[in-house]
């Protein structure tokens, strides 16, 4: 078992290592490479999830020491991996998607110089993510939270030849910095309070923690968790990392990367239900971004900038059930698998589109596709249904028990979070429905790009279409199945916990509510954007429409508040240190310039003025000699 779980994470990071540093002569066959150790580390991981269904529940969880990294008296910093129900969730998603996405690139980045290059990053990423959900201590998480963060970097710049690329990578990095302060700081806390970075004896001993100590060390996990999963306030970074190539997207921005946070919160279960306090902050902040990105992503007509708001908003749903603690983890992360079935096919989806329109993504220049490319139509459909929860679909089963478990919260409380969570539900329909008709329906709206080519829509090549429908098949049955009998539920309960709500509102009425949300946010968007032609060029609109198209103003209150802000600080620093500090020093100096200044004037070289001096000097010493005797 050590050497699979070592294995695991080994083979992706061979591959980033052999492509990496291989050069040129591997141009031809590293996609190969990348996609063949990919492959490896799934087939691994279904092999390590096949061993742990052969046992019984409560032999499921591995825990593997490989070696101490700095032993200094008390401080321990192990190396060691823990394999559970929840890790494996993770490492079936990552690799499984993560592979798919690796096939799908092989088509689409076909004509990039760099693809080679391009894999080894793909790579680099898989064996970070994986470090991240086997590791079996904060520290070590620590590294590959960071690791994953330096692959997304390089991931989101990849086109680096263009501006707007590289300053989205930079945008991201800076803003996941911030969230990567609280984490540091966390885990500090976490060892001077319990004396280890371990999770088992860390959470063992939550119980004898004083209670505002467990608070900040929640409220610091949690600004990690806004960081990475780009949640309020810290999720300005989400729709410009759309500059990256489309299986980026679909891979650290649907399926993977961004479900870091909700898998630090629920892996911190033990801490979270500890303090109220840290798990209502987790519930706002939910409660809070899938309305955010929902607003933003009825406004947008980038096509993958709309599923950037869509999957602020998704995650929004994933962080508001981990907020409810054992009501909603579970719930949470089967949100987060079925999320990144569809999201991850919207995503290929969107550059399938890309793919047959000269890689165009504005939506008003599309319109018609579905008949010049039906299989991208008819996964992308699937997906939409999927995500919108259409009843039977992975989103249905989903989403629903995300929204009854928020009732189930008790009090005023659980009102104002269900209903925000209803609302979000209907706005999701509207804006995917409005993706959906702007861009396979309608008449075609087709311009030739800046180069005068006219676009010829084609389907694209089966390695791209083949992932596409794999994806589709789990938007349509993942949700489905793991509903089969509480299946997922029993799975992940031995880990996450799980305690039954008590709802005022029966699972059948929360359904029916839901329907009748989506039926009238898709009729929403159908009347505006289906029963309409959609203008070339979009309308001045409302303005909480042209807040949308901005972002609901994130950046420019970050630069209002963060940038000038610093610069102004900055500037009062420098000021009080030319005036306190230097001028403290410096008027110390001059004033001592001055005194040696007059005390040279007496060394002027003249014999009669020493003459003198040394009279003087003799009168004193007389004087005060007389003078002590007569005291």
């Amino acid at each position: 078992m050590d050497h699979l779980i070592g294995a695991l994470v080994g083979a992706p990071l061979l591959g980033a290592a052999v492509l990496l540093l291989g050069g040129r002569r591997l141009d031809r066959i590293g996609h190969w490479v990348g996609t063949l150790l990919a492959a490896v580390s799934f087939a691994l991981g279904v092999a390590l999830f096949a061993d742990m269904l052969s046992k019984d529940t409560g032999r499921r969880t591995f825990t593997s020491h490989l070696f101490t990294w700095v032993p200094v008296d008390s401080f321990r910093a192990d190396v060691g991996f823990q394999l559970d129900q929840l890790s494996m969730t993770f490492v079936l998603l990552i690799t499984g998607v993560g592979t798919l996405i690796h096939i799908y690139s092989i088509g689409y980045m076909a004509h990039d110089e760099r693809r080679r290059r391009f894999f080894g990053y793909l790579n680099l990423f898989l064996a970070a993510m994986l470090l991240l959900v086997l590791a079996n201590n904060y520290l070590l998480l620590y590294v590959g939270w960071e690791g994953v963060g330096l692959a997304s970097y390089l991931l989101i710049g990849f086109w680096q030849h263009k501006p707007s690329a590289a300053t989205a990578a930079k945008k991201a990095f800076i803003v996941n910095r911030v969230g990567d302060v609280g984490l540091s700081i966390a885990i500090m806390l976490l060892f001077t309070t319990f004396n280890s970075f371990s999770f088992s004896p860390v959470f063992g001993a939550v119980r004898d923690a004083s209670g505002g100590r467990l608070t900040a060390i929640g409220l610091l996990l949690l600004l990690a968790a806004c960081g990475k999963s780009a949640q309020v306030p810290l999720q300005s970074w989400l729709g410009d990392a759309m500059e990256g190539p489309t299986p980026v997207s679909a891979l650290i921005h649907a399926a993977t990367m961004v479900t870091a946070g909700v898998y630090l919160v629920t892996r911190s279960g033990a801490i979270f239900n500890a303090s109220a306090t840290a798990q209502l902050a987790v519930c706002v902040v939910g409660a809070v971004t899938l309305i955010f990105g929902a607003i933003v992503g009825c406004a947008k007509d980038d096509i993958k900038k709309a599923l950037a708001g869509s999957t602020m908003s998704q995650i929004g749903y994933m962080m508001l059930a981990a907020g409810l603690g054992p009501v909603g983890y579970v719930f949470a992360i089967m949100h987060l698998v079925t999320h990144g079935f569809f999201k991850a096919g919207l995503f290929l989806g969107a550059g399938s589109v890309m793919h047959g329109m000269n890689d165009e993504v504005d939506m008003r220049k599309f319109g018609g596709l579905r008949g010049y490319m039906p299989v991208t139509f008819i996964t992308f459909g699937l997906g939409y249904l999927a995500i919108i929860g259409f009843p039977g679909l992975s989103g249905f089963w989903t989403k629903d028990k995300i929204i009854e478990a928020a009732f189930a919260k008790g009090g005023g409380e659980g009102w104002v979070l269900g209903v925000v969570a209803l609302i979000g539900a209907g706005v999701t329909a509207f804006y995917m429905t409005r993706v959906m008709l702007m861009t396979f329906f309608g008449e075609k709206r087709w311009q030739p790009d800046a180069q005068g080519h006219q676009p010829h829509p084609h389907e694209s090549p089966k390695s791209m279409t083949v992932p596409m429908i794999i994806l589709a098949f789990g938007s349509v049955f993942a949700g489905g199945l793991f509903s089969l009998n509480s299946s997922f539920l029993h799975w992940l309960e031995p880990v996450t916990g799980y305690s039954e709500g008590h709802s005022p509102l029966t699972a059948w009425q929360v359904s029916v509510a839901t329907f009748v949300v989506l039926v009238v946010g898709a009729g929403l968007a159908w009347q505006q954007y289906g029963r309409k032609p959609v203008p070339a060029v979009a309308p001045r609109g409302s303005v909480l429409t042209r807040a949308a198209r901005r972002d609901l103003l994130q950046d420019d209150f970050n630069h209002v508040v963060l940038v000038r802000g610093g610069e102004h600080l900055t500037r009062t620093l420098v000021h009080l240190d030319h005036s306190l500090v230097d001028g403290a020093v410096n008027g110390t100096a001059a004033g001592v310039g001055g005194v040696s200044a007059r005390l040279r004037k007496v060394q002027n070289g003249f014999v009669r003025s020493y003459a003198v001096s040394m009279l003087g000097g003799a009168a004193v010493l007389v004087a005060a000699t007389l003078l002590m005797r007569g005291i």
